[in-house]
């Protein structure tokens, strides 16, 4: 997979993650500095955890200014213009789904990349998938949607699979990598319409 097509696919997650972390902001109302820290935090969490994990330091969210400008040009417009993207469906989990199958297919790829196996490949995958979800709600003391009856985490081991898969089997990277994007988008809007839920302990 070349480097640009990786780029593009983690700057458009960055800005659906950042996007819904400055929704979120700005329902709990926060102010600008906020707004503009939690888009960031939302944005960037996943992938700063998975390059420390892989050995890539500086995470290339630090080292990259694009990755700042991007997240703090989603912070503003949703701060400005918060009744506008609020019409959406559901707009903070739709970004979030958007971000969630993007990243997760991106940490799983620079995996491999990396020369780690497919298990760990997956969990990485996973890991960026749903570290900037993870970050925006425990900033604004909320319990994080992975750790709740959410189909979440699995809908981005779904999309991490599904590349891990196609490249040990030889199929073109790109392609592979929209398709485990999308099945991951997918399955997370599905289970939000649909409702379905993990079981918990005692039901």
């Amino acid at each position: 997979m070349t480097s640009l097509f990786i780029s593009l696919l983690d700057f458009m997650g960055t800005f659906a993650f950042a996007i819904s972390g400055a929704l979120v902001a700005v329902r709990h109302r926060l102010d600008l500095f906020g707004v503009l820290g939690l888009s960031f935090a939302a944005a960037t969490a996943g992938g700063i955890a998975r390059d420390v994990m892989l050995g890539a330091t500086p995470p290339v969210a630090l080292a990259d200014w694009r990755y700042f400008a991007v997240s703090m040009l989603a912070g503003l417009i949703t701060f400005y213009r918060s009744a506008q993207v609020e019409r959406l469906r559901n707009p903070v989990q739709l970004f979030d789904a958007v971000g969630l199958g993007l990243f997760a297919v991106i940490g799983a790829n620079k995996a491999l990349t990396a020369g780690l196996g497919p298990v760990a490949a997956v969990m990485l995958g996973i890991l960026t998938g749903i570290g900037g979800g993870i970050a925006r709600d425990v900033l604004v003391a909320q319990v994080p949607s992975v750790l709740k009856r959410e189909f979440y985490a699995v809908a981005a081991l779904v999309g991490a699979l599904v590349v891990v898969v196609g490249i040990a089997i030889g199929l073109p990277a790109a392609p592979v990598a929209v398709s485990g994007a999308a099945l991951c988008f997918g399955l997370r809007l599905l289970a939000i319409r649909r409702g379905w839920r993990l079981p918990v302990a005692g039901n």
